[in-house]
């Protein structure tokens, strides 16, 4: 038996797959439209947190505590996982960010298809890092896409699509949770008439397709070398991780908000002589007390976290660590 807030017309037999907390969004729209939930789909329990206690997914969670039937298989690939999902009887399943391919077998279950709300304008920044590669591209419009899941990665049809600005100040943090709420409205406004049939999927345009990879923490350590804007856009798009950072002496020195800023903010009569990775002092009433020399212009630190220590703005952490000013990073 599947699950539902009330009965509606045209509510749709839906088993829902997604794992993290930005997917319960998506999940708790599709219960309050009335649709029947037969099964939540998710990740297995796994340690979390500083005492490395077991918890469940945030969609695991949700499910539970509203009645519906929570499946966490450790593979989609035996035929045992499509027999139980087939004998469910879905008519849609709902894919947001559950984290695998699904196979064609599971494909196959559902009457009316799979439908994935992916957070970028496809086909451009398929893959698995779309947000924080729109925020690495230093892209002011981003997007919502609800696609017909193929054997591909992010390759099926276009089903409907809606763009949305790109904060100045969003992270990669703020931009997925603002993507996923937009993403519900739009699966929301597109199940009926995908339903009826009035709806079809548009081929992608593969030619146009740009990829987006999985981040690794390497990715995190900032090249002073290479533009200001560029090391900002950085440290927005990996926060929450795998975070930005470089490393002053010996000791890694985490990133966690910056601003690009010209040359001439810096309180230095030969600002532009400075080398790129110099630690300098900012003019009073600047957006950042102190910044690090790029390539071209200034990467204003607003807050840091050195190694072993808590968080700071960059008022307080100078106040700690004096000889930080005119320090070359890394060291």
């Amino acid at each position: 038996m599947g699950w539902k807030c009330f009965s509606v017309d045209g509510a749709m037999r839906i088993i829902f797959l997604g794992t993290p907390g930005y997917s319960v969004t998506v999940l708790s729209s599709l219960f309050e439209a009335g649709h029947e939930l037969l099964a939540v789909v998710t990740r297995a329990d796994k340690p979390a947190g500083r005492g490395r206690s077991v918890e469940s997914p945030p969609t695991a969670v949700w499910a539970r505590e509203h009645g519906v039937p929570v499946l966490q298989p450790t593979s989609l690939r035996p035929p045992e996982v499509a027999a139980e999902f087939a004998a469910l009887k879905p008519d849609v399943m709902v894919v947001a960010s559950y984290g695998r391919i699904l196979p064609p077998d599971i494909l196959a279950v559902p009457v009316k298809g799979c439908l994935n709300v992916h957070p970028s304008l496809l086909p451009k920044y398929r893959g698995s890092s779309p947000v924080a590669e729109a925020l690495l591209q230093g892209d002011t419009v981003t997007g919502v896409t609800i696609m017909l899941l193929d054997e591909g990665m992010d390759t099926g049809p276009i089903v409907a699509q809606a763009e949305y600005p790109v904060l100045d100040d969003d992270t990669s943090e703020s931009l997925m949770v603002r993507m996923f709420e937009r993403g519900a409205e739009l699966l929301a406004r597109t199940l009926p008439a995908w339903d009826s049939g009035e709806l079809t999927g548009k081929p992608q345009d593969d030619s146009l397709a740009t990829h987006s990879r999985r981040l690794e923490k390497s990715d995190g350590e900032l090249d002073f070398t290479r533009p200001g804007k560029q090391l900002s856009d950085q440290v927005r798009a990996l926060h929450p991780w795998p975070g930005a950072f470089t490393r002053w002496n010996g000791k890694t020195l985490k990133v966690l908000k910056a601003v690009p800023m010209s040359l001439n903010t810096a309180d230095h009569e030969n600002a532009e002589d400075v080398s790129a990775g110099t630690v300098v002092a900012l003019n009073s009433g600047e957006a950042a007390s102190l910044g690090v020399a790029t390539s071209n212009g200034i990467l204003g630190i607003v807050e840091v976290q050195l190694e072993g220590r808590k968080a700071s703005d960059g008022n307080a952490f100078l106040r700690g660590h004096a000889d930080f000013l005119g320090a070359r990073l890394p060291s």
